[in-house]
């Protein structure tokens, strides 16, 4: 057996074993996010019916966990909208259900003996049932997108997930990683003189450009990635598990994608009109606590703001990552398990300070040590 067959036949019987662990904890893991499930959203929900709902959405996290994807036309999915829609909870407000039930089967998954979160396995282990979150976030948007009265989730011109979408997932994606120091990142595409391409040559001509740049947006990145039209001339990408120099690698292809292959003719004048977007690339990894959708927000329109004001059709970074990681985040960060980022402190190739009873390490010097472990291999 190659080793890549074996790596698959690991991961797959490690999924299983998994979701079998939160079925035998379900009871425990729906009590944990019942308790605060009926007060987080603007009606409080009666206990019977928050009982349900976890149970049908902890029965569509458990299957993405085993499956390793999930099908907006599965039943679990329709059995958790019907139930939503006849206590009329918005789709927002599940979105914030899931995420509550990934804490909680987390905090659960974290006692087993074998599995918990002192062992070599606990990274992978988190970024499954991570990953499997996120495949039912989008199995029950896709599943919204087909249905009748929802074009509030949906842009109608490009068929991208709308803002609202966005703005639930960005906040529970911020704190994924102020709990769990996931790293992710985002991408604010905003297509450059949209507002004159329309005075010149039509409101119609500007739809067909924006109709061109979601057709490569939803083409071009991952399943799991979040890709919505923002703005009237802007569109955000968010990029779960992500490290820096990738987001700054996909930004940087678009761009160049755009200007190369999205020129458009306009059939009236027969005048071929250049696509250009200015981007901003925001890198977050264990931020400190405060940091909020609306901020995070700010941080990528003014960086595209400086890319328009250097002239356009480029490409602006900025990093609101904490500047301390803590060992599981510093293991994520080196790809290392958590034990030898232990083994590291010891023997005096990383310093850690301690910060509220949670060793910290310096991300300045993790970057030293992820270039020699680079170079090592």
């Amino acid at each position: 057996m190659s080793a890549d067959s074996e790596g698959v036949q690991n991961r797959a019987a490690l999924r299983r074993h998994v979701a079998r662990l939160l079925e035998e904890r379900a009871e425990a893991i729906v009590g944990q996010a019942v308790s605060v499930v009926p007060f987080a959203g603007p009606q409080v929900l009666e206990t019977n019916d928050c009982v349900r709902l976890c149970e049908a959405a902890l029965a569509l996290l458990v299957g993405a966990v085993r499956d390793g994807q999930q099908d907006a036309r599965d039943g679990l999915v329709m059995d958790l909208r019907r139930l939503s829609q006849a206590r009329s909870i918005s789709p927002q407000r599940l979105f914030g259900l899931i995420y509550l039930l990934e804490r909680a089967a987390l905090d659960e998954l974290a006692l087993d003996e074998s599995l918990g979160s002192e062992s070599e396995q606990w990274s992978a282990l988190a970024q499954l049932v991570h990953c499997a979150s996120f495949d039912a976030l989008g199995a029950f948007a896709e599943y919204l997108t087909h249905e009748p009265g929802t074009d509030a989730l949906t842009d109608p011109l490009t068929t991208l997930h709308a803002r609202p979408v966005l703005e639930a997932v960005l906040e529970k994606e911020i704190q994924r990683s102020e709990r769990f120091g996931h790293p992710f990142a985002l991408i604010l595409f905003d297509v450059d003189n949209l507002t004159e391409i329309n005075a010149a040559h039509g409101f119609g001509f500007g739809d067909r450009v924006l109709e061109r740049i979601g057709i490569v947006m939803r083409n071009y990145f991952r399943e799991q990635d979040w890709v919505t039209r923002y703005t009237e001339d802007s569109f955000v990408v968010l990029l779960p598990e992500t490290l820096p120099e990738y987001a700054e690698l996909l930004a940087e292809r678009v761009r160049v994608m755009v200007q190369e292959r999205l020129a458009l003719r306009d059939y009236k004048t027969e005048q071929r009109v250049a696509v250009t977007v200015s981007v901003a690339v925001v890198i977050a990894a264990a931020m400190e606590p405060g940091i909020t959708p609306d901020r995070l927000m700010r941080h990528a329109e003014q960086a595209v703001h400086r890319a328009k004001h250097a002239g356009r059709n480029r490409v602006e970074k900025v990093d609101v990552s904490s500047s301390s990681l803590s060992v599981l985040g510093a293991a994520r960060y080196l790809g290392i398990s958590h034990d030898a980022v232990l083994d590291l402190v010891h023997s005096g190739r990383l310093t850690a300070t301690e910060h509220e009873r949670t060793l910290r390490l310096g991300r300045a010097e993790l970057e030293t040590v992820r270039s020699k472990i680079k170079n090592e291999k």
